[in-house]
């Protein structure tokens, strides 16, 4: 059974920083593309960041470039969002989640997900 289990969300002030990790067991990821989505109150799930499986390429949405870094370590499995420069509009619920086609910067592209794990950054 594929899980993706997300951790390292929290408050924290504006400007400040954040790494969350999405562990992934039942299956080994290393190949696959990955990629990280958030969701504020009353607003749809957007792109935030991924990475391809085989390179390691990344992409970004315009929002959070040049602030988050998105990363995985194949041996353990787990994928990384480090985000700094924190603003109040990064306060959302933030998902991990495993492409099965590209683009990966699409929803709709991605199967697996995980639960999600609350970032909430004041001003």
């Amino acid at each position: 059974q594929v899980q993706l289990v997300e951790s390292g969300g929290g408050l924290v002030q504006a400007g400040g920083s954040l790494r969350l990790s999405c562990a992934a067991s039942g299956r080994t990821f290393s190949s696959y593309a990955m990629g990280w989505f958030r969701q504020a109150p009353g607003k749809e799930r957007e792109f935030v960041a991924a990475i391809s499986g085989r390179f390691g390429s990344t992409v970004y949405a315009d929002s959070v470039k040049g602030r988050f870094t998105i990363s995985r370590d194949s041996a353990k499995n787990t994928l990384y969002l480090q985000m700094n420069s924190l603003k109040p509009e990064d306060t959302a619920v933030y998902f991990c989640a495993t492409a099965v086609r590209p683009p990966i910067t699409a929803t709709m592209n991605y199967n697996y997900w995980g639960q999600g794990t609350q970032v909430t950054v004041s001003s």
